[in-house]
């Protein structure tokens, strides 16, 4: 990591977006050789490429990964008649698109990392060692997780989505709070602390766990938790963003392996999720903290509220 890292700091600006976007683009054109699809099916789901914007819009401004956004979607289409995908199909849909659209917020906020401006009163400027020891510390425990996870699951699905979206419902709802109050005024930390790492790991087992259940986990818990203890939003969406992406991608090879993707889905949408990733930085940076923080509040509640709302029917 110390040898990488001055040559990423070497790279001019956008340098790093333009290489990862270029092997994005040719990972995705390699797709339509590699892969079966029906045209049909794709004219039938023509609007999925607008759903990988917003989706990864919301995903990569708030760290906390395009499953929470792509599962409640691709539910709320599976009631109403447009698409027939099963549970376990929603979370390969869900990983494969977020490959590309969670891997480009990824390079974005990295390239962001290396070329810091000043920053403005109140908030503090981000070490690439904070922000490696977030990434690398929680993937270390979580990946295993998951991986281990998506190949011995016998959980109640049910039952763990209704106490993880119970959680989430309480994390947004302190995030709100924490930002109106106690953070309103107070200096973002400059630094990580020991105990906010130690509290990061114990996270990451669950999350991984989560994420392969779900598509979205580990990078929800990282964002929010980060957020909360009023860290830059550079370290609280990227560190999370590095962590979904890679998280994902690795995800995805057991969903290829298991044949579970819609690759109609994964195609249409990832796009959609590419341009997404490559606009959430700037729309992040332009909404500043305070709204940032309370739209990602909401959006977690509001969507947390709603994926019980369908589990319960």
């Amino acid at each position: 990591m110390a040898a990488t890292q001055p040559r990423l700091s070497a790279l001019p600006k956008g340098r790093l977006v333009a290489i990862g976007g270029g092997i994005l683009l040719a990972a995705y054109a390699a797709l339509w050789l590699l892969v079966p699809y029906q045209a049909a099916v794709l004219e039938k789901l023509w609007f999925l490429p607008g759903v990988g914007v917003i989706g990864a819009i919301i995903a990569n401004t708030s760290g906390t990964g395009g499953g929470v956004v792509f599962v409640p979607v691709f539910n709320a289409l599976r009631e109403l008649g447009e698409m027939d995908l099963q549970p376990l199909q929603v979370v390969a849909v869900s990983m494969g698109i977020q490959s590309f659209g969670m891997t480009m917020g990824t390079l974005r906020w990295t390239d962001r990392l290396y070329h810091q401006p000043d920053p403005e009163p109140l908030h503090a400027r981000v070490t690439p060692r904070d922000f490696f020891i977030v990434a690398i510390g929680v993937l270390a425990l979580s990946l295993p997780a998951m991986l281990v996870t998506q190949r011995v699951t016998s959980f109640d699905q049910h039952a763990v989505l209704t106490g993880y979206k119970a959680f989430s419902i309480l994390l947004g709802l302190a995030l709100i709070a924490a930002t109106w109050t106690v953070n309103l005024q107070r200096e973002e930390k400059s630094a990580l602390e020991r105990r906010d790492l130690v509290i990061l790991l114990l996270l990451a087992v669950p999350g991984g766990m989560l994420t392969a259940l779900f598509s979205v986990g580990v990078g929800e818990l990282v964002a929010l938790y980060l957020f909360i203890r009023h860290y830059p939003v550079l370290l609280c969406t990227g560190a999370a963003c590095l962590i979904s992406s890679v998280s994902v991608i690795a995800g995805t090879l057991w969903h290829i392996e298991a044949g579970t993707i819609v690759w109609e889905v994964v195609l249409l949408a990832a796009p959609g999720a590419m341009i997404g990733g490559f606009l959430a930085r700037p729309i992040a940076l332009w909404l500043g903290a305070r709204r940032l923080k309370t739209l990602d509040g909401s959006w977690i509640v509001l969507s947390a509220i709603y994926l019980l709302w369908l589990n319960a029917k």
